[in-house]
């Protein structure tokens, strides 16, 4: 669909006039475009994107959540004295004040934000170094937003990280094997039975306001993190669209589950799926030396066993998808679900085995 982009944009607290709009970067969700204003000679430039209104139903909830968000770490990088436009993912308002606008003419939503500067996203790591700044990002991220108070936020994905929820509706595929697949997975469902206990484990900590509700990202990968195009040091946070309240043992544990696997998260042959505790202790360091004092000592006892349990929920949801016809998670091949959780449960044994050892690294920083 082709875009009246002079008339969205015009729609926005922008001044000058459109140069160009053309789409960027690499995401897959929401339609992407790079804008570029001009005023009296000098060029400004600005991300446009199209809300995929199909994934997220409630944009007004949605928006809601990444304004008061985004306000907030703004506000809290002013105080340090930093540059809010460059170390925060910054709305720019419809000149009604709303943080997004709907185009009648192409039935869809719009939001602005400002572009950050001389900063690049990397789709892989390449290298220890920008594993550790991904660590250094999420860690000051969750930090400057440690005082926020996540229950206002709006569950955009309901029970994301409930992990009892999730190992229920595990139980009903296992129940209703649609496609009499279970008897090929046998030792793959024993695992995730026999580890029945991890799952209430966070969730009954905040349920009980023991560990406190905090704001969690919930998509913790490099290519969420602007580096400076220069230095390679950490600049910001973006893509905030799954922002919700939760436990940052949930973000962390998420980062080492893709971050620390030697291997492929779809590879067949499972010796080539390894956990490295070395780059373990990278991430740590990183995130526990951004994240400072706003940790409490619960979210410290349980960050390693949060590394366990995103990997166990993620393996559980692949497992669980092979049982319901593969019909969540896209597939190429057959059998790719299967191989997906096996190197899940894979890394898991890796990290019960050194369980201690992980502890002793989150004590340590």
């Amino acid at each position: 669909m082709t875009y009246d982009f002079e008339k969205i944009m015009a729609r926005f607290d922008v001044s000058g006039t459109l140069k160009s709009c053309e789409r960027y970067g690499e995401g897959h969700i929401n339609e992407t475009f790079l804008a570029v204003m001009e005023n009296g000679g000098a060029e400004k430039k600005y991300i446009l994107q199209k809300i995929n209104s199909n994934l997220f139903k409630d944009v007004d909830k949605l928006m809601n959540n990444i304004r008061l968000v985004t306000e907030f770490s703004r506000k809290k990088i002013v105080e340090r004295g930093g540059d809010p436009d460059r170390e925060s993912l910054s709305l720019v308002y419809a000149k009604d004040g709303a943080a997004y606008i709907y185009d009648e003419a192409s039935k869809g939503y719009f939001r602005v934000y400002k572009f950050i500067t001389d900063a690049v996203a990397y789709q892989i790591v390449e290298k220890p170094e920008d594993f550790y700044q991904s660590a250094v990002a999420f860690g000051d991220f969750a930090n400057l937003l440690a005082q926020f108070d996540a229950t206002q936020l709006y569950e955009v994905l309901p029970d994301f990280h409930n992990t009892v929820k999730r190992f229920e509706n595990f139980e009903k595929s296992l129940k209703a094997d649609k496609f009499n697949r279970a008897k090929d997975v046998q030792k793959e469902i024993e695992f995730v039975l026999q580890r029945k206990d991890y799952c209430s484990r966070i969730v009954d900590l905040l349920a009980s306001g023991k560990m406190p509700t905090k704001v969690t990202h919930n998509d913790t990968k490099l290519n969420n993190v602007m580096l400076d195009a220069k230095t390679g040091k950490y600049v910001a946070v973006i893509d905030l669209d799954t922002i919700m309240p939760g436990s940052i043992c949930y973000d962390f544990g998420d980062s080492i589950r893709f971050g620390c696997n030697t291997g492929a998260e779809d590879e067949p042959d499972l010796t080539k799926v390894n956990f490295d505790i070395n780059l373990f202790e990278v991430y740590a360091k990183g995130y526990l030396g951004a994240l400072g004092k706003s940790v409490t000592k619960t979210e410290k006892e349980n960050l390693a066993f949060g590394a366990i349990l995103m990997t166990y929920e993620c393996g559980m949801r692949f497992l669980a998808d092979y049982l319901d016809g593969d019909v969540y998670f896209r597939t190429h091949r057959a059998g790719q679900n299967v191989d997906r959780c096996r190197t899940q449960f894979k890394l898991i044994e890796d990290m019960e085995k050194v369980f201690d050892k992980m502890n002793a690294i989150v004590a340590k920083y």
